[in-house]
């Protein structure tokens, strides 16, 4: 259901336990099931039951600049009690009683039904494409957090916030995302990366940059299914064997397979044969893009060149939610391990519901979803969510009928392909030292 549809229902509004109704994206079976299947739901009678606490998480997310005692009296998610306002401390007491696991059960289900729909609607030649990509999250600094994440370090000890690995695997045409795998700073990208794999569907293109490539990797993903093909570029040390030239600049090589990969999986061949793919952007040195797709018939040079460089579309999402979602504070707020989780959780959960319902609106309008304006998106949904909880049930469906005429008002104009933004630091560093742990 559309999100002003969602709203719409709103007008059947009763009492604060029906909250669900403000975002029907999430339907009421698919959070009884997260809380069922984690053995978190509500046995007795609280003022803040965990159906409650799974719209406190996303509220969250969405309104970052609130306190979250804010948040839970006005999306009035507490039930009725004899004194009144609910106390501060009731508030982290009934995130613990939630855990994490829900938020993840919520996300991973949810993050299955859109972006299989949206992937399927946006294909290249017939395949999904997708891209798998890491960033870091910075989370509060707390002795717990520090010693389950860990994070940057010198010759001289631990130095600034602790951090969260976190590898996503995205619908690069609509950012939808399709999994999410996180954890501790220290470990690599590539072993978050390996579980997100399952998640990829038949007949799909993933694009992954150089930090992902390794023989173990790469055959794994096309082994896990049929027709999972995958594209990043080459680096400045990859060796290969010409086997046979397709082109100038388009080749089927012949690689190795290193005898420590060979030695962790058995199964693993002695070679290896993948597509290079060389191309020269205006102004760039050339590069070499290797690919499973091997037919240079089916899949032209040019366009596989063109399309690489869509595994750009994650480092936007990552901007979109750390800049915007998370107002570009310096951390998350959570202070234990667990409650980082399941923030983490919430944020990747509103997060897509931001994105799916701006795909809605953007197929109204006939335009791709990247062309809708994220920041607008996010401000409209977060003034709506925030005005239908405090207004008359009766006025909100006139009141929501603009909502996504006006999201139409922020389409993007058309992206420059050609314009160029060459990496530069834009905030010097500061002089001061950095706070280290005593």
């Amino acid at each position: 259901m559309a999100f002003r549809d969602a709203l719409l229902a709103a007008a059947d509004y009763v009492g604060p336990a029906d909250v669900n109704n403000i975002c029907k994206h999430l339907p009421a079976e698919w959070i009884e099931q997260a809380l069922a299947a984690t053995g978190t739901a509500t046995l007795r009678r609280r003022r803040l039951p965990a159906e409650q606490v799974i719209w406190l998480v996303l509220g969250m997310a969405l309104m970052r600049d609130r306190p979250i005692e804010e948040v839970v009296t006005k999306l009035d998610l507490a039930l009725p009690g004899a004194n009144g306002a609910i106390a501060r401390s009731a508030i982290p007491q009934a995130r613990a009683r939630l855990g994490d696991e829900p938020m993840q059960w919520l996300f991973e289900r949810s993050a299955l039904a859109w972006s299989t729909q949206s992937a399927d609607a946006n294909r290249y030649r017939g395949l999904a494409v997708y891209g798998i990509d890491g960033t870091t999250l910075r989370v509060a600094d707390t002795p717990d957090n520090r010693a389950e994440f860990g994070g940057a370090s010198s010759s001289r000890g631990d130095s600034g916030y602790p951090q969260v690995r976190l590898v996503c695997l995205m619908v690069l045409s609509s950012h939808e995302l399709a999994a999410a795998n996180f954890g501790p700073y220290a470990t690599h990208e590539l072993k978050y990366a390996r579980p997100l794999v399952d998640h990829i569907h038949d007949r799909s293109l993933t694009i992954v940059d150089r930090g992902f490539f390794g023989a173990s990797f790469l055959i794994g993903l096309t082994r896990s299914g049929s027709e999972r093909h995958w594209m990043t570029r080459a680096r400045s040390t990859t060796k290969w064997r010409v086997i046979k030239q397709y082109g100038p600049d388009d080749a089927l090589v012949e690689m190795a397979v290193s005898s420590e990969a060979r030695r962790k999986d058995p199964s693993l061949p002695n070679t290896w044969h993948v597509r290079a793919v060389r191309y020269r952007r205006p102004g760039h040195e050339p590069k070499t893009l290797l690919t499973s797709l091997l037919d240079p018939v089916a899949y032209a040079a040019k366009e596989l060149a063109a399309l690489y460089h869509e595994r750009w579309e994650l480092e936007l999402a990552y901007d979109e939610l750390k800049t915007e979602m998370l107002d570009r504070r310096e951390s998350i707020r959570s202070k234990t391990p667990m409650m980082v989780r399941q923030e983490i959780w919430g944020l990747l959960l509103a997060y897509n519901l931001v994105r799916l319902e701006m795909e809605r609106v953007a197929a109204e309008a006939r335009v791709p979803p990247t062309r809708i304006s994220f920041i607008m998106a996010l401000r409209l949904i977060r003034d709506e969510w925030l005005w239908s909880s405090d207004s008359r049930p009766g006025a909100i469906p006139g009141h929501l009928h603009n909502l996504r005429r006006d999201l139409k008002r922020f389409i993007l104009p058309p992206r420059r392909a050609e314009r160029t933004y060459p990496r530069a630091v834009k905030v010097k560093m500061s002089n001061y030292p950095r706070k280290r742990p005593i």
